[in-house]
């Protein structure tokens, strides 16, 4: 199946929310203050972004080892979503992400707002993964999913893909039943149900400068509208042609064909394939969206 018709079939099956009118584009009206969609990354002079992690708990581990070094006072962090799924550690990449948060805001001056965490493909399917139980036909979108890599996550919450697939052929009793046990897993893990809680869909400097999302936008509409688009939408990303509203750059954690630190005019990728055999990336930008840093382990 090729991207587009993947991205498509996604959105068939895991938007609640149907509808794609286009409106005038304003992107940071009315989202300033929705802090349960948007983190907003306030008055800092450098942010680092992380790229898709996929459940490779060693190489991440091994990045924030080298960034443990470089941060300077007033920086910022955004991992850019998928740091669940594929992968054979998923939930050591949890307890290390939630590890490293400490130390992060431990650092004298740092906020809590100077950190935040995008919702990518794997969270969003990992969320509609403990809410089969609602879908029209459970055993297709288990079966889409599975082939999408959320084996993984499943695994690590005590489960396998032959009980997911047998819940999935049992109707709603058996499915509520499984994802039950799942999340009860979940809870097990300290700090993981809060850290799926805290998801945020995009995360933007306050000055405007720079709009953090997990696999792409619609250009055409404004940052409130966008949807799932931030996690399906990686054929709009390749629209930017322009500054976006008033951000001088726009940057993704996660592209198909995993380019690796590729940054173009108003838009950059930071995907080296982590999870699919390659490396992992993250990237420092300064105000102006220009790169100061990058760390690739």
């Amino acid at each position: 199946m090729d991207s587009g018709r993947m991205e498509e079939n996604s959105i068939r099956l895991f938007s609640f929310d149907q509808e794609r009118s286009l409106v005038e584009v304003n992107p940071t009206k009315a989202v300033t203050t929705n802090r349960q969609k948007f983190a907003v990354l306030k008055g800092g002079r450098r942010v680092w972004a992380v790229g898709s992690v996929h459940g490779e708990a060693t190489r991440l581990m091994a990045l924030h080892d080298i960034l443990a070094d470089k941060l300077q006072p007033g920086d910022q962090l955004v991992y850019l979503g998928n740091l669940i799924g594929r992968g054979s550690q998923v939930s050591e990449t949890l307890d290390e992400a939630i590890s490293f948060r400490r130390l992060f805001l431990s650092r004298p001056g740092a906020l809590v707002c100077d950190l935040a965490y995008l919702r990518g493909s794997q969270e969003e399917m990992w969320q509609k993964m403990l809410q089969l139980q609602f879908a029209t036909d459970p055993r297709s979108v288990l079966a889409w999913m599975l082939q999408q890599g959320v084996g993984a996550t499943i695994e690590a919450y005590a489960s396998t893909r032959a009980e997911a697939e047998r819940a999935a052929s049992g109707g709603v009793i058996s499915i509520t039943r499984w994802s039950g046990q799942l999340r009860q897993q979940m809870q097990k893990h300290p700090g993981h149900y809060q850290f799926f809680a805290a998801l945020r869909r995009a995360a933007f400097t306050d000055d405007g400068a720079l709009l953090f999302v997990h696999a792409g936008i619609a250009p055409e509409r404004p940052l409130d509208a966008q949807k799932d688009t931030f996690w399906w939408g990686g054929q709009g990303f390749q629209r930017i042609s322009e500054p976006y509203g008033n951000y001088r750059r726009v940057v993704r954690g996660f592209a198909a064909d995993h380019p690796g630190l590729l940054l173009e005019d108003h838009r950059a990728t930071l995907d080296a394939g982590c999870g699919f055999g390659g490396p992992l990336i993250a990237a420092c930008l300064d105000s102006e969206g220009a790169l100061q840093d990058s760390i690739e382990v």
